[in-house]
Protein backbone atom coordinates (compact mmCIF):
# COMPACT_ATOMS: atom_id res chain seq x y z
CA UNK A 1 0.00 0.00 0.00
CA UNK A 2 1.39 3.16 -0.94
CA UNK A 3 2.59 5.62 -3.87
CA UNK A 4 5.65 4.61 -5.26
CA UNK A 5 6.84 8.18 -4.93
CA UNK A 6 6.04 10.82 -2.69
CA UNK A 7 4.34 13.84 -4.25
CA UNK A 8 2.86 16.20 -1.23
CA UNK A 9 4.27 19.06 -1.02
CA UNK A 10 1.92 19.68 1.94
CA UNK A 11 1.72 17.12 4.12
CA UNK A 12 5.46 15.00 5.68
CA UNK A 13 5.62 11.41 5.51
CA UNK A 14 5.32 11.10 9.35
CA UNK A 15 1.79 13.21 8.71
CA UNK A 16 0.52 10.91 5.72
CA UNK A 17 1.53 7.64 7.69
CA UNK A 18 -0.51 8.75 10.69
CA UNK A 19 -3.31 9.89 8.42
CA UNK A 20 -3.32 6.38 6.28
CA UNK A 21 -3.11 4.38 9.80
CA UNK A 22 -6.20 5.91 11.29
CA UNK A 23 -7.84 5.21 8.40
CA UNK A 24 -7.22 1.75 7.48
CA UNK A 25 -7.33 0.93 11.31
CA UNK A 26 -10.64 2.95 12.68
CA UNK A 27 -12.14 2.27 9.52
CA UNK A 28 -13.44 6.10 10.18
CA UNK A 29 -15.58 8.78 7.41
CA UNK A 30 -12.93 11.33 5.48
CA UNK A 31 -14.54 14.05 7.78
CA UNK A 32 -14.08 11.93 11.12
CA UNK A 33 -10.15 11.30 10.48
CA UNK A 34 -10.04 15.30 9.51
CA UNK A 35 -11.38 16.06 12.91
CA UNK A 36 -9.89 13.71 14.46
CA UNK A 37 -6.43 15.16 12.98
CA UNK A 38 -6.60 18.49 12.58
CA UNK A 39 -5.18 19.34 15.87
CA UNK A 40 -1.92 16.77 15.19
CA UNK A 41 -1.86 18.05 11.86
CA UNK A 42 -2.81 22.07 12.06
CA UNK A 43 -2.41 22.95 8.15
CA UNK A 44 -4.45 19.44 7.41
CA UNK A 45 -7.28 20.74 4.67
CA UNK A 46 -10.37 18.53 3.62
CA UNK A 47 -8.72 18.63 -0.24
CA UNK A 48 -4.90 17.77 1.11
CA UNK A 49 -6.64 14.63 3.16
CA UNK A 50 -8.90 13.57 0.36
CA UNK A 51 -5.61 13.78 -1.86
CA UNK A 52 -3.35 11.50 0.63
CA UNK A 53 -6.32 8.75 0.87
CA UNK A 54 -6.31 8.37 -2.75
CA UNK A 55 -2.18 8.35 -2.98
CA UNK A 56 -2.86 5.42 -0.85
CA UNK A 57 -6.17 4.08 -2.63
CA UNK A 58 -7.97 4.17 0.11
CA UNK A 59 -9.85 7.04 -0.38
CA UNK A 60 -13.40 5.07 -0.73
CA UNK A 61 -14.30 2.23 2.46
CA UNK A 62 -14.41 -0.77 1.14
CA UNK A 63 -18.32 -1.30 0.82
CA UNK A 64 -18.61 -4.49 3.27
CA UNK A 65 -17.22 -2.08 5.58
CA UNK A 66 -20.40 0.41 5.26
CA UNK A 67 -23.11 -2.44 4.86
CA UNK A 68 -22.67 -3.99 8.12
CA UNK A 69 -21.04 -1.74 10.58
CA UNK A 70 -20.09 -3.91 13.78
CA UNK A 71 -21.77 -3.68 17.18
CA UNK A 72 -19.56 -2.59 19.61
CA UNK A 73 -20.58 -3.15 23.29
CA UNK A 74 -22.49 -0.14 25.02
CA UNK A 75 -20.71 1.85 27.18
CA UNK A 76 -20.98 5.02 28.74
CA UNK A 77 -20.38 8.09 27.29
CA UNK A 78 -16.29 8.67 28.52
CA UNK A 79 -15.51 5.69 27.75
CA UNK A 80 -12.01 4.75 25.27
CA UNK A 81 -10.45 2.91 23.40
CA UNK A 82 -7.17 3.51 23.10
CA UNK A 83 -5.20 1.98 20.11
CA UNK A 84 -1.48 2.10 19.49
CA UNK A 85 -0.20 2.37 15.49
CA UNK A 86 3.24 2.22 14.43
CA UNK A 87 3.99 4.59 11.74
CA UNK A 88 6.83 3.88 9.31
CA UNK A 89 7.95 6.49 6.76
CA UNK A 90 11.21 7.40 5.42
CA UNK A 91 12.26 9.90 8.19
CA UNK A 92 12.08 7.09 10.62
CA UNK A 93 9.29 5.66 12.56
CA UNK A 94 6.82 7.07 14.92
CA UNK A 95 3.75 6.19 17.08
CA UNK A 96 0.59 7.46 16.39
CA UNK A 97 -2.20 7.17 19.60
CA UNK A 98 -5.60 7.48 19.55
CA UNK A 99 -8.46 7.22 21.97
CA UNK A 100 -11.79 7.17 20.95
CA UNK A 101 -15.21 7.38 22.55
CA UNK A 102 -18.11 4.82 20.51
CA UNK A 103 -20.50 6.62 22.30
CA UNK A 104 -20.25 10.62 21.19
CA UNK A 105 -17.93 9.87 18.37
CA UNK A 106 -15.28 11.98 20.06
CA UNK A 107 -11.91 11.07 18.83
CA UNK A 108 -8.58 11.92 20.18
CA UNK A 109 -4.97 11.31 18.24
CA UNK A 110 -1.55 12.05 18.86
CA UNK A 111 2.24 11.09 17.16
CA UNK A 112 5.14 10.41 19.43
CA UNK A 113 8.69 9.45 18.25
CA UNK A 114 8.30 7.35 21.14
CA UNK A 115 6.15 4.89 22.57
CA UNK A 116 7.26 5.11 26.04
CA UNK A 117 5.06 4.54 29.26
CA UNK A 118 5.31 8.42 29.56
CA UNK A 119 5.70 10.92 26.77
CA UNK A 120 7.38 14.30 28.01
CA UNK A 121 5.69 17.38 27.20
CA UNK A 122 7.02 18.25 23.64
CA UNK A 123 7.98 14.89 22.91
CA UNK A 124 5.60 15.15 19.61
CA UNK A 125 6.25 15.29 16.64
CA UNK A 126 4.58 18.54 15.98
Amino acid sequence: MGPKERRSTVLAPVEEAAIVALRVQARLPLDDVYIALKDVIPHLTCSSLHRCLQRHGISRLPKGDREKPKKFKDYEIGYFHIDIAELRYEGGKGFLFVAVDRTSKLVFARIYRKATKLAPPGSSSH
